[in-house]
């Protein structure tokens, strides 16, 4: 090890985010997917079974970075991607929704910065398209990586804004494969930081999200792995992590999905184009998303063995997440090519998404568990564990969120929430850390926390779960809504007894229902969430205008 630092000295942090991976994906989470680095982590520091996002990429990237519910840092919905959707956010006049970080938010990046912590990222950004909003307008150092959302993996053109430095990277290798390069970027960082100091490093892979994209020998690994279809996939998952301890022996498995049939009856497929697969076409599919949750371990993987030759592992502090549950999005606009080389651009579809997010209901868009419950792997032997003793821990009662992430960064490194960024006065933090859970000295967290995303709610206090679906997303529409009925209704859940949500106590409990329906109503005044169905009324009468 080459690290100068004095024994004792300041942790290096670093905070990985992957996109659109379901709560069971990962091994040691009860999938059958090889992710052996993520594993070791995870031996090796603490899983947290209730840990959430917002259930989309813009909302809970933003959360992540500044501490605040989405809404308040600007980004109540998504990135605004074109400078048409960019001058229609700025004429819809709602500076929630502005569709870039606001100005009066400060980053992780811009509050250690001042504190000493070199600031790295790489990956994908999607909080900011134009300047002054990229990476390094926002606190980061130096930044490699694409500013939009998703891409072609293989090439990903223009419109995915690759950067390196902020100069445009145009000129692709033969071998360009996003995830490598994210991982080789953020590898050479920690390569290239002064030794004398410690460092920040966000982390931000686009895989596994669409288009599926794979290397042909990550792809072998997992051909035929899936030919038992998606029900013995669910039951195998569920089994796995009671052996793990990451749920009780009473917990079920949640119904399957609706819309997706049994495997043995794949010719009822849920296809907008009416198109049906065999049991090979769907095998291949769920294999090539394997295979991009394969290689990002194998990335996370090279950026660990850089930091045990040059700093100290011990000494950093590594949280992993995922920014929503699986993707039920039908994506398929080249319906002819299958699943895995470049010239492809379909997703998994919802049957695959339903497995990944084993044992839960629904998926990414949606804010019951299986829209919002993220994986979440905290890894700092120096901190829990200076005697050895709680490595591999499994925290199953203490809740959290990705917001929460700003203010353990802050406790864990001595960093201050600065006051004013950029000439601006910062909001107030909604972050809390959860750093005395992690000592041992809180086992439950006082905090009710709050979701929202476009018209979904949820309410989340002590064991009990308050949540409302809304009815549309891409590629997937609630069957069991009565007509022109688009939100709804509240729903109650006990999660101590009923993790997967099935037992609605919304009629037998309606003084709880009621009073979370109240402070739910309090926190959309105050976080300017708006309702949904204004909002898409006046984006309609803006695009009609122009």
């Amino acid at each position: 090890m080459s690290d100068k630092r004095a024994n004792g000295a300041r942790p290096d942090v670093v905070v990985i985010l992957v996109d659109d991976m379901g709560w069971s994906d990962l091994g040691c989470y009860g999938g059958e997917i090889n992710t052996p680095n993520l594993d070791s982590l995870a031996a090796g520091g603490v899983r947290y079974t209730q840990f959430y996002n917002c259930a989309r990429c813009c909302p809970t990237r933003a959360a992540l970075l500044t501490g605040l519910y989405p809404h308040r840092a600007g980004i109540g919905h998504m990135t605004a991607q074109t400078s048409d959707a960019l001058r229609q956010s700025r004429l819809l006049d709602r500076p929630h929704y502005r569709g870039y970080l606001s100005d009066n938010t400060a980053t992780i990046a811009e509050a250690l910065r001042p504190a000493g912590y070199q600031t790295f990222m790489a990956g994908k950004w999607h909080v900011g398209n134009y300047r002054p909003h990229w990476p390094t307008d926002r606190g980061f150092d130096r930044y490699a990586g694409m500013l939009s959302g998703a891409c072609n993996y293989w090439d990903p053109g223009a419109q995915a804004g690759l950067l390196e430095d902020d100069e445009p990277v145009t000129d692709l290798p033969p071998d360009f494969y996003t995830t490598d390069w994210f991982s080789e970027r953020a590898a050479q960082f920690v390569a290239d930081a002064d030794p004398e100091r410690p460092y920040f490093l966000y982390l931000g892979y686009n895989a596994p999200h669409w288009p599926l994209h794979a290397w042909p020998e990550d792809i072998a690994r997992y051909r035929g792995a899936y030919l038992d279809g998606w029900d013995e996939i669910r039951r195998r998952r569920l089994a796995r992590q009671k052996e793990l301890g990451l749920f009780p022996e009473h917990v079920p498995l949640s119904p399957r999905d609706p819309e997706c049939p049994p495997w043995d009856q794949i010719d009822r497929i849920p296809d907008a184009q009416g198109r049906t697969f065999t049991a090979d076409e769907w095998d291949l599919r769920m294999a090539v998303y394997a295979a991009m949750i394969d290689r990002m371990d194998q990335g996370i993987g090279r950026l660990l063995d850089q930091i045990r030759r040059t700093r100290d592992l011990d000494n950093t502090v590594i949280m992993f997440a995922s920014d929503n549950g699986a993707c039920a999005e039908s994506w398929d606009p080249v319906p002819d090519v299958p699943a895995g080389p470049k010239e492809s651009y379909t997703a998994c579809f919802l049957p695959w998404a339903n497995a990944s997010n084993t044992p839960f209901r629904l998926f990414k868009h949606w804010l019951h568990e299986g829209g919002s419950a993220t994986p979440f792997i905290f890894h700092y032997p120096n901190q829990h564990d200076p005697d050895g003793a709680a490595g591999g821990r499994i925290e199953t009662s203490y809740y959290a969120h990705v917001k929460d992430i700003m203010a353990t960064c802050l406790d864990l490194t001595g960093a201050s929430y600065p006051s004013h960024v950029r000439g601006y006065p910062t909001l107030p933090l909604d972050s809390r850390s959860f750093l005395p859970n992690l000592r041992g000295e809180e086992a439950d967290n006082p905090e009710t926390l709050y979701l929202e995303h476009e018209g979904n709610r949820a309410v989340r206090q002590g064991k009990y779960k308050l949540v409302s679906w809304y009815s549309e997303a891409r590629g997937y529409t609630r069957t069991n809504v009565g007509k022109g009925e688009r939100t709804g209704p509240w729903e109650l859940y006990d999660l101590e007894a009923d993790r997967v949500e099935l037992n609605d106590l919304s009629a037998a409990e309606p003084a709880l229902r009621d009073k979370l329906i109240e402070d739910y109503g309090r926190f959309s005044e105050r976080t300017g969430v708006s309702d949904w169905q204004e909002i898409q009324r006046d984006l309609e009468r803006i695009y009609r205008e122009q």
